[in-house]
């Protein structure tokens, strides 16, 4: 069983890296375009006509998956006063609770993500005239990873890896 549960951790931690690659790719993406932006504005006189919006969708797809990428990462903000003070086992138990609490609003947040997203699939940007669902995508595509992220952590501590660690 724990060798199945660090299987599942391994291939999550897989797919984390693969993420942090296009987030990599994501922020160079915005910073050449609107670099490209500026420079063109203020010294060419003229603007591009799709690099705000392709920086947006980018910004946009950045925060959602990069949110779920410090989540598994343990990156986030938290207030960790209750665990600090409690047992091993207590904060044991709340840390779990927040991973299961975690799956249900990234639960939530994927089906109506994907509710929102066939909605506007019609739809297109001004600029590039790509669906918008390109843009609201990010949303269902970050709640997954956040599921799958709660996952990991709630593997982690059934695994045994977080006692071999501390």
């Amino acid at each position: 069983m724990r060798d199945a549960l660090r299987k599942v951790v391994r291939t999550v931690d897989g797919i984390n890296w693969l993420v942090g690659w296009l987030l990599a790719a994501l922020m160079l993406v915005m910073t050449v375009l609107i670099s490209w932006q500026v420079f063109a504005r203020y010294v060419m006189g003229s603007s591009l006509t799709f690099s705000e919006e392709v920086s947006r969708f980018s910004m946009v797809w950045m925060t959602m998956l990069g949110a779920a990428y410090a989540y598994r990462q343990g990156s986030l903000i938290a207030v960790d006063l209750l665990t600090s003070m409690s047992g091993p086992k207590v904060s044991r138990v709340v840390h779990l609770l927040i991973a299961l609490a975690s799956c249900t609003f990234a639960f939530v947040l994927l089906k109506y993500g994907l509710a929102i997203t066939e909605r506007v699939a019609t739809q297109t940007a001004p600029s590039t005239r790509v669906s918008m669902a390109w843009l609201y995508g990010a949303m269902p595509a970050g709640a997954a990873l956040i599921f799958l992220n709660a996952l990991a952590i709630i593997a982690d501590d059934f695994s045994g890896k977080k006692d071999a660690a501390a």
